[in-house]
């Protein structure tokens, strides 16, 4: 008797969890799921995008990149949105007033190099 090769969808939530509102991980990472797609999107292969995230198999990678071209539209927009968010907490912590210690860290530096002028 001949095998049979029987066609199954793959299942994501082997590979991908969301762990809060919006926030998508590779299963058992603090790895999102923008950390893979835009490596890809900038031309690595997943030989490449392995060698960055080692505790991460190549068959996970392969796997995300397979739901990404099957679904980009839908991860694009998931994309717009995480790079809106951390830009948006990025402008925050930058119009946050310094800290003391960065204050004196910066009054530090600004000594050794008048000192070393």
């Amino acid at each position: 008797m001949d095998p049979t090769l029987v066609l199954a969808p793959i299942p994501m939530t082997d590979y991908l969890e969301v762990t809060a509102d919006d926030i998508i991980r590779v299963k058992g990472h603090r790895i999102g799921l923008e950390h893979i797609v835009e490596r890809y999107q900038a031309g690595l292969s997943p030989e490449q995008i392995a060698l960055d995230f080692p505790g991460v198999d190549l068959t996970t990678i392969y796997n995300i990149i397979a739901y990404y071209l099957h679904n980009q539209e839908l991860v694009d927009s998931y994309l717009t949105r995480v790079n809106a968010r951390a830009e948006a907490a990025y402008k925050a912590w930058a119009a946050q007033p310094p800290s003391a210690v960065a204050l004196r860290m910066r009054a530090l530096k600004a000594a050794r190099n008048h000192t070393s002028s």
